[in-house]
């Protein structure tokens, strides 16, 4: 459930409407609602093992915002760079609810989490390990970790958020795991808590995600042999989330809650997930406003003024997302089908493909639903279009919580070199 609805004809977020928000604001923007945000993750939470940590994925919705209303639910935060660390902080999340995952951690990136006193870092790699550990030392700590392993096994998604396969860059492979975790052991700056395992995004099926934890499950009694002390298990994100509404629906969060219960209620250890596009996707919509109706001979194209650098999951992933009119449709009134692209010089520049949409015109307001995640953390300035702003809403009450940027702005970002100045 979302709190995007048609009131009086006009299709709102909560009690506010989306045209006043576009005639205060400009379009495109983003709106989310903190109403969704708070259901979706008190529905998540409340499906899973007593005292789990939920530590919302930073990098599918990074506004402070949007972090800080879910921090006073009591989210933790997965993170992935330096940036998103200190976002995480910012928001007023406690760095013990902290992980950090990621490939590439660099040595700054490490000392920073290190000073901050974050939950686990969730290894992926043996130098990553080596590094980690002289950083450490070299702070007079010991440094918490899982190892993320790879079970081999196939999300079943799509290619290109597909993690837990052994052709991914992503986890230590599942055969060289007890290797790596003796390895571990032998390192003066590191302190093994847990395991890690992620296989994905969007996962539509649970029997994946059983399969991965009851591997999982195997190597914990084996480290436990080997003489480590497995406390900890982090089980990841990627329940996957309805962009289509006239598709079957992905399991829902109370069924992937009693899985999990059923298949670690053996385990003895303190479970975290990672959710983001959970939480998030479909508590956020980017509105934008038509430019031109352009009928071709073949098609006709609905051109609007969100482009693929303010959302560029249709482009990047062939995603779909639904598109509903602003203005309420009469019942019964023609949906002509449409290309609703944007005025990036891409052809990839494509939200959707005849696509039965209300008869629309210069002017009209469409709103481009489950937004909210992978939205406008991957946006960019391509084409010099400067970013969308972003708006929160709670209730009756809205505020801008990322201004838009200006094309002075844009320009400022750069810097003229002295023999080219004057």
């Amino acid at each position: 459930m979302n709190y995007f609805q048609y009131k009086d004809g006009v299709l709102c977020a909560e009690g506010v409407r989306l045209d006043v928000l576009a005639q205060k604001v400009g379009t495109p923007f983003y709106c989310y609602s903190s109403a969704t945000l708070e259901r979706h993750y008190k529905v998540f939470s409340g499906a899973l093992p007593a005292g789990s940590l939920i530590a919302f994925s930073v990098k599918a919705n990074g506004n402070l915002a949007v972090l800080k209303t879910l921090a006073r639910l009591g989210a933790g935060a997965d993170v992935v760079s330096g940036g998103e660390l200190a976002k995480a902080l910012a928001a007023g999340i406690p760095a013990s609810k902290i992980v950090f995952s990621g490939v590439g951690k660099t040595r700054d990136e490490m000392r920073a989490a290190l000073n901050a006193g974050i939950h686990q870092f969730n290894v992926e790699s043996e130098p990553e390990l080596v590094a980690l550990n002289e950083v450490a030392l070299a702070a007079g700590t010991r440094a918490p970790i899982t190892l993320r392993v790879n079970p081999d096994v196939d999300a079943k998604t799509h290619a290109k958020i597909t993690t837990g396969t052994a052709e991914t860059k992503f986890g230590i492979p599942f055969a060289h795991a007890r290797e790596v975790y003796a390895h571990a052991a032998a390192l003066k700056g590191i302190e093994i808590v847990g395991v890690d395992v992620h296989i994905g995004s969007q996962l539509t099926d649970l029997e994946p995600f059983e399969t991965a934890f009851k591997r999982v499950g195997e190597l914990i009694v084996q480290l436990r042999a080997d003489g480590h002390a497995i406390t900890r298990l982090d089980l990841g994100g990627g329940l996957g989330v309805p962009y289509q509404h006239d598709n079957s629906p992905p399991p829902d969060p109370a069924a992937y809650g009693a899985m999990v219960t059923r298949v670690t209620r053996d385990f003895g250890c303190q479970l975290s997930f990672e959710p983001g596009r959970l939480i998030a996707a479909n508590a956020g919509v980017l509105v934008s406003s038509v430019i031109y109706v352009k009928r071709g001979d073949a098609k006709t194209f609905l051109i609007i003024d969100a482009g693929m650098n303010d959302l560029i999951r249709p482009a990047m992933y062939d995603a779909h997302h639904e598109i509903a009119a602003v203005m309420e449709p009469a019942a019964g009134s023609p949906r002509p089908k449409y290309d609703v692209v944007g005025p990036v010089c891409e052809t990839s520049d494509l939200f959707a493909a005849d696509r039965a949409l209300p008869e629309l015109k210069s002017g009209d307001l469409v709103a481009i639903l489950s937004a909210g995640a992978y939205g406008a953390v991957m946006a960019g300035d391509y084409n010099a279009r400067p970013r969308a702003p972003e708006v929160l809403v709670a209730g009756e009450q809205w505020g801008i919580v990322r201004p838009r940027e200006s094309h002075a702005d844009l320009i400022a970002k750069d810097r003229i070199p002295d023999w080219l100045a004057g």
